[in-house]
């Protein structure tokens, strides 16, 4: 077939297919609540406020099993009255399109608890940049629940071609001092951690670095890998956790107290 005849066949093609669809898949009108995670942190800082133990699930990984997520939603939900809070670690879509945004949306709004959402980097895709921006808020961004800081990162450096700040050593190290009267120790939260094909492994000695010896952190959690991963990832005591796809059917629960902390981990 010629190039003529095939730009002919295309052209007739066009009207029909985008008839097919409502909307096109990456646009960014986004419907619904906006700004989800500055709303539900000013909830989280409010209930925790005058805790000295707090408790927390973290998941991650929702992209591609919607039913298995909205089980764990119910599941969490009847645990609700020990539990302050929820932290999802990113990849709530598989292509970043505004219907799996609104998918993930529907179920994560089942929640009966404030949840905060980080950005996977699957939800870069196409224009889930933009629209998660809107959504859900910042790529780096922190709340503080009963003295402890959740300092949340993004670390998806792999998304820009390792050309941006990814992540931003500036903002680790700015948030050691911002409200550093309101909390003494902290948790970082990112999606990709060191050592794993998103992050930017250049500056991961620098990245633990920054986060030893300015945040003074218990823990740290990440999603990405799909697996339960329970790792002191550069033999300094400092231990990462990762969560599983929700594929998995699997969830933490954490609990931080003013000596320590434990954790469960949830098969639902």
């Amino acid at each position: 077939m010629n190039r003529f005849k095939l730009k002919f066949i295309v052209a007739l093609m066009i009207p029909f297919l985008a008839s097919c669809f409502d909307t096109h898949p990456y646009d960014v009108e986004v419907t619904g609540e906006r700004g989800i995670n500055s709303t539900n942190i000013s909830k989280i800082e409010q209930i925790t406020k005058d805790k000295d133990t707090i408790r927390f699930v973290c998941m991650s990984d929702s992209h591609q099993w919607y039913t298995d997520t909205d089980d764990a939603v119910a599941d969490i939900n009847r645990r609700k009255d020990s539990i302050d809070f929820v932290i999802h670690c990113g990849d709530i879509t598989d292509t970043g399109t505004r219907k799996e945004f609104e998918w993930a949306d529907d179920v994560l709004s089942g929640l009966q608890l404030p949840y905060v959402v980080l950005i996977g980097n699957h939800d870069f895709l196409g224009t889930g940049e933009e629209y998660y921006y809107t959504k859900y808020g910042p790529g780096n961004f922190s709340m503080i629940a009963g003295r402890i800081k959740f300092i949340f990162i993004n670390t998806n450096a792999t998304e820009y071609d390792y050309v941006a700040s990814v992540p931003d050593l500036n903002y680790l190290r700015a948030q050691s001092v911002a409200d550093s009267s309101e909390f003494d120790r902290t948790v970082v939260c990112m999606h990709a951690r060191p050592y794993s094909d998103q992050f930017n492994n250049n500056i991961a000695e620098p990245f633990q670095y920054y986060v030893q010896n300015f945040l003074h952190p218990i823990f740290c959690l990440n999603g990405h890998d799909h697996n339960i991963q329970t790792d002191d990832l550069f033999h300094d005591g400092l231990m990462y956790y990762g969560m599983p796809s929700m594929e998995k059917r699997t969830y933490f629960i954490f609990t931080i107290t003013p000596s320590g902390y434990y954790y469960e981990i949830v098969k639902y």
